[in-house]
This record gives structure tokens, sequence and C-alpha cells, in this order.
């Protein structure tokens, strides 16, 4: 989305990673809001509740494109990552609490169909998007208007696609586990749990660090190496992809590898990656940076699991708090925006920005190493 509004809107880094920063600031203003709601309704009816929403806001792109106002396309995109939340929230919590004993594994593997979503999707953005856009500094106003417009039909496919899924979920009629929970569980505060605190600052910096380096991985390296927009774009595929194979992978190491080392591993290595490509530069950066999305693959779930485990009745709100901790994705690409701006007006290296994500990854670390133990009492 960024790469084919910044040209179309004439938007500066900042401006285009308000994006990120509107998709994501939905997961800190309804995080808590759905968290509530879903231990009302229930996990199942969360999901149906997640996919209507998700519907609304892909439909709203419509409009947004016809009208060509940046702001009306923020609004819509809020709405969309509202049902996002909803669906995370509800669905999250819902496949750990029917994996005793196996939960980061089994959450792993669930959430590896979603990076299958987020692979094929800058593949189909470009073909149905990119195609048809005339994007260019001399484009006019009527050809950018008309490539605003490109996204009208996929979106409203999407809006159908989330309306017929929220139908087979309502039908499915699955049980709800945590209303079959004894509720002794329940004494105890949320944020007494001092792994699940980590937990959620843990979710907060990987979400912004992996957000940040997809957000301008292809803007960083149109200008770097003078790639156009829609090959650059085949770099997120790339990086996505490597979560996706990442989490297929993980979903089989986890049977005989600790979770939190396995977390450790890979927050390890995705240090080593991004500060080679400050150093480096150059293509080598361009491979590096594109293999971090390898190693965030098990990191979302296995934090995730990691920092819910033995919460009992306070699950579902736990789940409505790490959904509002996602709001590292709308706070990180902008700061590495901010620096991009202050490197672009210098002429200096764009690739220290980059030390923005780096740190998000030592934070992992220290999670993976002792953040993620939980009290003898807990």
């Amino acid at each position: 989305m960024i790469p084919h509004l910044k040209p179309i809107f004439d938007l500066t880094y900042f401006e285009a990673s308000l994006i990120q920063f509107c998709f994501f600031g939905a997961y800190f203003i309804m995080g808590g809001v759905f968290g509530n709601v879903i231990s009302k309704i229930g996990y199942p009816f969360g999901v149906v509740l997640g996919f209507v929403i998700t519907a609304t806001g892909c439909a709203l792109f419509y409009p947004a494109a016809h009208f060509g106002s940046y702001g009306f396309f923020l609004g819509a995109l809020f709405i969309l990552a509202s049902g996002i939340v909803c669906l995370q929230t509800a669905g999250n919590p819902f496949v750990t609490l029917l994996s005793k004993g196996k939960e980061a594994r089994n959450l792993v593997l669930v959430q590896a169909f979603n990076s299958l979503g987020t692979t094929l999707g800058p593949i189909f953005g470009s073909l149905l998007i990119f195609s048809t856009t005339k994007m260019g500094d001399n484009a006019s106003l009527i050809d950018k208007l008309a490539d605003a417009k490109s996204v009208q039909m996929p979106y409203l496919g999407l809006a159908v696609f989330s309306l017929i899924l929220a139908l087979v979920m309502y039908l499915l009629k699955l049980p709800d586990v945590e209303k079959e929970m004894p509720k002794e569980t329940t004494q105890k505060s949320l944020f007494s749990h001092k792994h699940f605190v980590f937990g959620a600052l843990g979710i907060f910096f990987y979400v912004g660090g992996e957000v940040a380096i997809g957000s301008f991985l292809v803007l960083s390296f149109e200008k770097l190496l003078n790639l156009d927009a829609q090959t650059s774009a085949h770099y997120l595929v790339y990086y996505w992809g490597g979560a996706m194979v990442g989490r297929f992978l993980g979903s089989v190491l986890m049977n005989k590898i600790a979770p939190n080392k396995y977390l450790a591993f890979n927050a390890l290595s995705s240090i080593v990656l991004i500060a080679l490509a400050i150093i480096v530069g150059g293509k080598i950066a361009l491979f590096a940076l594109t293999f971090v999305g390898f190693f965030n693959s098990i990191m979302f779930p296995t934090i995730f699991s990691l920092a819910t485990l033995n919460l009992g009745h306070l699950t579902s709100k736990a789940s409505g708090v790490i959904s509002m901790a996602i709001v590292g994705g709308a706070l990180i690409p902008p700061i590495q925006g901010v620096v991009t701006d202050m490197l672009t007006a210098t002429e200096s290296n764009l690739l220290y920005a980059y030390g923005v994500p780096l740190l998000c990854y030592f934070y992992i670390l220290f999670f993976a190493l002792k953040g993620y133990k939980q009290e003898e009492n807990s």
C-alpha cells in the first residue's frame, strides 16, 4: 500500500508511514475493547464479528478511491485493521487454549497460513494494482486519480470473501473453551504476571521491527539500487515468504526445541543480519534485510504463547492487551520514517535508519533469555 499511495499523493516518507500508523494504531485503540467484548460473547462469535468488520473496511476502499482522498483511505484502513484486531484477539487465544502442552507449536502452524496470505498478497497486489497504474514524476492529476481507483475491485473482492468466511464460521458452531474452564485463576491481576508484561512489550517491539523493515524495504532499495516499484515489491514476497517458510519449519522443529531457545536463536540471527546490512550495504544489505523475514517467522506466535501461558480466564483480556501492544507497528515505522527523511536531507546512508528496528530485536532477545520466565507462584 505504501509504495502505491506515496507517489499518488506526493507523500514524504513520514506521511507515507502514517499508513502503518493508522493500521496498527487500531490495535492500540481497539485491542482492549475487543478483549472485553470477546470475554462476554466468546471466541467463536468474536471471529465472526472480526470478519464482518474486516469486510466493511475493505468495502470502504471503493468510495475512498473514487474521491481520491488520502484521509478517506486512512479511515477505511482503520476499520479494516479493527476487524483484524478482533480476529486476532479471538483467534490466537482460542488456538492456545485448544493446544495444551503445544501452545507455541500449534500457534506457529496457524500463523504459517497467515504468512501464506502476506506472501501472496504482494504478488497479486503488483499484478492487480501496479500493472494498471501510470505512476511517475510526470503523471498527471487524472492519471493519479486513475491509479488510486486501481485498488477498488481488489478490495471489493476481499470484502465479499470476508463475508463468506464470516458465514462459514457462524455455521460451524465452534465450542467456547474458555467458558468451560474453572474460574479460580481470575483472582490475580493480569499485570501481576511479569512474564505477560514482558511478553506484551515483546510483541510491541517485534511488530514494530518487522513492520518497519517491511515498510521501508521497497522504498529504500528503489533509491539505493535504482529499482522500480514493481521489481522492489518482489523482495517483499521473499521477506514475507521467508516468514511463511520459517513458520511451517518451526511447527516441526518446536517438537524438539524449547520455544524460548528457538526464539532466542531467531532474535540473535535477525540482529546479525540487520547489522550486516547497515555495515556492508549494497545488494548484500538487500538480501540480508529480506532474510530477516525468515527469522521473524516464529516470533509473534512464540511470544504470544509464552506471554499467555497459565493465565486461565485472564487469557481473553490478555489477548486484548497484546493486541494493543501491536501498536508498535504504528509507532516504530514513523520513527524510522523521520530518521530516513533526516538521512535523505543530509544525503547520508539510508541504511543507518535500520538501527531503529535493530534495537527492537535486542529486546526480543532479552525476553527469550529471561523475560519469558514465570514466577513460582504464578
